[in-house]
């Protein structure tokens, strides 16, 4: 038996970091939005035993071990299955970028694999154990736009959101989250942030846009500072970083000029340009 799924990316139209926790991990306060960026997964149930993984795209390390590995190899502990799980990743989302493709597509494993082992684990389990794999697993099960607090993976349903449209720029170079959060460098608890309102229209959207991860990765990636200026430039209502980075997201009321800014930036030699919608 194989099936293939699309694990979509997702963008933080807020992060905001309120402290760092006895544990080692920061207390988040965020909006994350699922976007129409998708890798496509193709998992299959296979006789020999064992969880094998290819990715289209990403050179895994020696023995094809990622989080999407761990998520099948969770999943068939769970199931008791006497079988073996080969998972083909198509890549689309950018690695390192800051849009959460390595969870999305672990995410997609569990829901996957709940379906194609008839585990019926449901949603808060799958989001349980998802949560144990890494911290943004657990929203990409939630399907849902999401206030996260905790480290991420404490979720609520967020606000109606206003149907835009989002340019996605990524510049071509790699980030790594552990790297941006251990320069972050807090002085002090930051200011309590609550769920946001009135996000139904353009105004109420780019109003809340604000990520403290910026101030730590555009001084070792100034080309982020540049994605930001020409977005805004091409008729961006606003602009920011999404997640760790380096991707830039701009935000758009109207399709002809996202698809005219999306082409524009694609022609940048580096760059790739994606025109995607919330999901």
């Amino acid at each position: 038996m194989n099936k293939t799924f699309l694990a979509p990316a997702k963008i933080n139209l807020c992060l905001h970091v309120l402290g760092k926790r006895p544990d080692g991990y920061h207390e988040l306060a965020m909006l994350m939005q699922r976007v129409s960026l998708y890798d496509t997964v193709r998992i299959a149930l296979v006789a020999e035993r064992g969880v094998r993984v290819a990715c289209r795209g990403v050179e895994l390390p020696p023995g094809g071990e990622n989080i999407a590995a761990r998520a099948a190899r969770r999943m068939l502990e769970i199931s008791g299955a006497d079988c073996g799980v080969e998972i083909f990743i198509d890549k689309a989302i950018p690695v390192a970028a800051g849009l959460g493709g390595g969870s999305s597509d672990a995410a997609t494993v569990l829901m996957g694999l709940d379906e194609m082992l008839s585990t019926a684990l449901g949603k808060e389990r799958l989001m349980a154990e998802g949560g144990k794999l890494g911290a943004d697993v657990p929203f990409f099960v939630f399907k849902e736009a999401a206030w996260a607090t905790g480290i991420g993976d404490c979720l609520e349903t967020a606000p109606s959101l206003a149907p835009l449209w989002y340019v996605l720029v990524n510049p071509g170079v790699a980030v790594s989250t552990a790297w941006v959060y251990q320069n972050l460098g807090l002085t002090s608890p930051g200011t309590v942030a609550r769920m946001p309102g009135f996000l139904e229209t353009t105004g109420g959207v780019v109003r809340l846009l604000h990520n403290d991860l910026e101030r730590v990765t555009i001084p070792r990636f100034p080309v982020i500072a540049s994605l930001k200026k020409r977005l805004l430039g091409l008729g961006a209502a606003g602009v920011l970083m999404s997640g760790s980075g380096p991707t830039v997201f701009g935000v758009f009321e109207g399709a002809e000029a996202a698809r005219a800014a999306s082409d524009e930036l694609a022609t940048v030699p580096g760059w790739r340009a994606f025109l995607v919608r919330p999901v």
